[in-house]
């Protein structure tokens, strides 16, 4: 089994590094481009006459950057995108909307703890590590085992996406920092017997 995990295009404000979490963002004009590359690049690896299996399924959060983002990557497929809410980001509590700039300004001494130790620590009203993890991990699983032998696409969000790459690399959640995923990135996971391997991490097409 192969799933392509790629996180949603670059969202209006995106310029700004800002914890959006829940809130509901749309996708911008480069965002927008973005996942029309990552759509051509899927398209090309997936597609019968490359000798690979085209995609059987998209999946995608309930939050409408990454709803749109998986629109534009199923059309070639004639998929619908399934929603599901649990591969949603998570919720940052008193710093949802906030800009880190502004967090390090307001609260640092909690910022300097959550950037040192995000496992331990979290934002006041917000989502655990280990609480999005269970939700994560749980609904991957259950993806995994309706699609055994599929090629299929996950397309979620930074946070989700490198609790999930910990997951599969046996990296301690301390460390989800120690991974990068840029707007539009793609990762390759194959799946052999469920013994995971990395083939591809933080592929992007567009900076």
């Amino acid at each position: 089994m192969t799933f392509y995990l790629i996180r949603h295009g670059e969202t209006e404000g995106g310029e700004v590094k800002r914890y959006k979490g829940t809130i509901d963002v749309p996708l911008s004009e480069k965002g927008v481009k973005q996942i029309e590359k990552v759509t051509e690049c899927l398209f090309r690896i997936t597609n019968p006459e490359s000798g690979s299996t085209n995609l059987k399924a998209v999946y995608t959060s309930d939050l409408s950057r990454a709803i749109k983002s998986a629109e534009i990557i199923a059309k070639p497929h004639f998929l619908e995108p399934v929603i599901i809410p649990e591969l949603r980001e998570r919720h940052f509590g008193l710093w949802e909307g906030m800009s880190f700039e502004e967090i390090k300004e307001k609260y640092p001494k909690e910022f300097d703890a959550w950037a040192r130790n995000p496992f331990k620590f979290s934002p006041a009203g917000g989502e655990s590590t280990l609480e999005v993890r269970e939700r994560v991990i749980k609904v991957i699983d259950e993806i995994i085992g309706n699609n055994n032998g599929n090629h299929i696409a996950i397309i979620a969000h930074g946070g989700v996406n490198r609790i999930i790459l910990c997951h599969f690399l046996g990296i301690p959640l301390e460390n989800i920092f120690r991974i990068e995923q840029d707007y539009g990135c793609i990762n390759i996971i194959e799946l052999w017997d469920g013994y995971p391997v990395i083939k591809l991490m933080n592929y992007g097409l567009i900076s």
